[in-house]
C-alpha cells in the first residue's frame, strides 16, 4: 500500500465512514495488486515440493504463515492503533478473521493429505468467490451482479477443468468425504477473512494495519502447530530456502498487495480474481516442475482466464455492485 495510507491514522468510531467502498475505474487500483498477489500464490506448490523428503505439509504452512503473519505484523506502520482505535465489534471482528486465516491452511493441508491436491484445490478456490458473495449479500455489503456472477461462473469452470484435466481424461481421482469437508471450510475460511478484511478497510482502517493485525494473531495461532508437527527440516538449508520463500512472498508480500486491493476492490471480486493462482500453479508445474497438462486443461486455462479477465477489465463510471 501507499506510504501516505499506512501512515495515516485510522478514523475514530465516530467519523469513519461506512458506506460502500467506490469501485476502482483503473486495473492499477485494485485488479492489479490482488492478480500479483495470485501470482505470488501460485508459486507455493513448486516452492513446496522442494522441501526435505517427509516434510509433514501442515508443518510448512504453518510455518510459512507464521513467518508471514510475524513480519506482516512488524512492518505495519503504528500496528497497535488499530486495536486502540477499533470498536469492540471490530475486535471482535479481527479476532474472527486471524481464527479464519488460520484455519485456511490448516483445513486444506489435512485435506490434501486425504484427497490428493486436485480436488480440494478445486473445491477451496472455487468454493471461495462464493461463499464471498454470499456472505456479503447475507450481511449487506454488497449484491452480487449478473457481470460477477457470469464472470465467477467461467472462472471457477475453468479452475475446475483446468486442474481436474487428468482425471477428466481417464485418470482415477481420490474422494474423500472428510477432505472434501475440510477443502470446502477452507474456502470458506479464506472468503470470510477476505470478507472481514474488506469490512474493516472501508470503515477507515490503513489495510496494512487489518493485514498485519489479522495474519500477526494468526501467525501466533500457527506455532503450536508447527511446534506439534516438528521443526527439524528448518535446520536443512532446502528446508530454510523453501520457509523462507513461502514467508516472505506467498505470504508477507502477497497479502499485503492483497489488503492495498481490498481497499479498492469488493471482497467477493478479489475472491474471484485470485483464482488466476491456479493458472500460474499449472504454469510452473509444467515449466519448472516438468508436468504435463492435456489439451483439456489448457482449454480450462483459457476459460479462467477470460473469466478473470471480466472482472479485472475497467467498469463504465456510474455502474454498483461487487462486477
Amino acid at each position: 500500500m501507499s506510504p501516505s495510507s499506512a501512515a495515516s491514522p485510522a478514523p475514530s468510531p465516530a467519523t469513519r465512514s461506512t458506506s460502500p467502498r467506490p469501485h476502482p475505474n483503473r486495473l492499477i487500483d485494485g485488479p492489479l495488486p490482488i492478480l500479483t498477489a495470485a501470482t505470488l500464490w501460485g508459486t507455493t506448490g513448486t516452492a513446496s515440493s522442494m522441501a526435505p523428503s517427509g516434510t509433514p505439509a501442515a508443518a510448512i504452512g504453518a510455518a510459512s504463515l507464521a513467518l508471514g503473519g510475524l513480519l506482516l505484523f512488524l512492518t505495519t506502520r503504528g500496528r497497535w492503533t488499530l486495536f486502540t482505535a477499533s470498536t469492540g465489534a471490530e475486535r471482535r471482528l479481527l479476532a474472527l478473521g486471524a481464527l479464519a486465516v488460520a484455519g485456511c491452511p490448516l483445513a486444506f493441508y489435512p485435506a490434501v493429505a486425504r484427497t490428493g491436491v486436485a480436488v480440494p484445490t478445486v473445491i477451496a478456490l472455487g468454493s471461495a468467490p462464493v461463499f464471498t458473495g454470499l456472505l456479503a449479500w447475507a450481511t449487506g455489503q454488497a449484491r452480487p451482479t449478473v457481470r460477477w456472477a457470469v464472470a465467477t461462473l467461467a472462472a471457477v469452470t475453468g479452475c475446475a477443468v483446468l486442474v481436474l484435466g487428468p482425471q477428466l481424461t481417464g485418470e482415477p481421482a481420490h474422494m474423500d468425504a472428510t477432505g472434501i469437508a475440510l477443502a470446502a471450510l477452507s474456502g470458506l475460511s479464506y472468503g470470510t477473512y477476505s470478507l472481514i478484511g474488506g469490512r474493516l478497510i472501508g470503515r477507515g482502517h490503513p489495510s496494512s494495519a487489518v493485514m498485519g493485525a489479522m495474519f500477526g494473531l494468526a501467525g501466533l495461532l500457527a506455532l503450536p502447530v508447527l511446534l506439534a508437527t516438528g521443526t527439524a527440516w528448518l535446520a536443512t538449508v532446502r528446508g530454510a530456502a523453501v520457509a523462507l520463500h513461502l514467508g516472505v512472498f506467498p505470504t508477507f508480500l502477497a497479502y499485503r498487495l492483497f489488503g492495498h486491493g481490498l481497499r479498492h476492490t469488493p471482497a467477493s471480486v478479489a475472491t474471484t480474481l485470485s483464482l488466476a493462482e491456479s493458472a500460474v500453479a499449472a504454469v510452473l508445474g509444467v515449466a519448472v516442475v516438468g508436468e504435463r497438462l492435456p489439451m483439456v486443461s489448457w482449454c480450462g486455462l483459457v476459460i479462467l482466464a477470460l473469466g478473470v479477465a471480466l472482472l479485472a477489465a475497467p467498469r463504465r463510471t456510474g455502474r454498483r455492485g461487487p462486477g
